[in-house]
């Protein structure tokens, strides 16, 4: 199945084939979410049969959104159907734009809708096995240390929000910890 994703190709935004987007470092459009918890956070392992960053742990989800789909749509659709979450309304965080290699020859250059969702002690997570092969909830600063121990183990991505966009993202959040 060829998916299309909403990229900007010489300048003018039209549905190009996500492989063709990331072998070519298009600037695209893209969705990342963060599910929280008291100042944890929920990251996932990818799948190993990911065609880029497999077994490297991201944040909560991360997807591109449809030709047409509305960001906030687009966060709440992957929350499900990588990790079986429902029920959970995320709210718009910030637009980071990022460019980074992503291995394989692949470049991500992505305009990134974050989204924020605060879970509940008893959120039901049930990952999906292609999407996602572990989770983990840690305390916001042990995942900031740890990225900085071992990033390697971190998608470029994760690396990038933790370092250049902490305020934007988790700033009142850590506040309320």
């Amino acid at each position: 199945m060829t998916i299309m994703i909403p990229a900007w190709d010489k300048g003018v935004l039209k549905p190009v084939e996500k492989l063709d987007a990331h072998q070519r470092g298009l600037k695209h459009k893209a969705v990342s979410v963060f599910v929280m918890n008291k100042g944890r956070v929920l990251i996932q392992q990818r799948a190993m049969g990911k065609y880029h960053t497999p077994g490297l742990w991201a944040n909560t989800c991360c997807t591109h959104p449809e030709w047409d789909e509305d960001p906030a749509d687009c966060a709440i659709r992957r929350l499900d159907e990588e990790l079986g979450i429902r029920g959970l309304y995320p709210s718009h965080r910030d637009q980071i734009e990022y460019r980074a290699d992503v291995g394989g020859g692949l470049i991500e250059h992505e305009v990134v809708q974050v989204y924020v969702a605060d879970a509940p002690n008893d959120l039901k997570v049930t990952p999906n096995p292609e999407e996602v092969m572990a989770i983990r909830w840690m305390d916001f600063y042990d995942l900031s240390a740890d990225v900085a121990r071992h990033p390697s183990q971190y998608t470029p991505w994760l690396r990038i929000y933790l370092q250049d966009h902490t305020a934007a993202i988790f700033g009142d959040l850590m506040r309320a910890v």
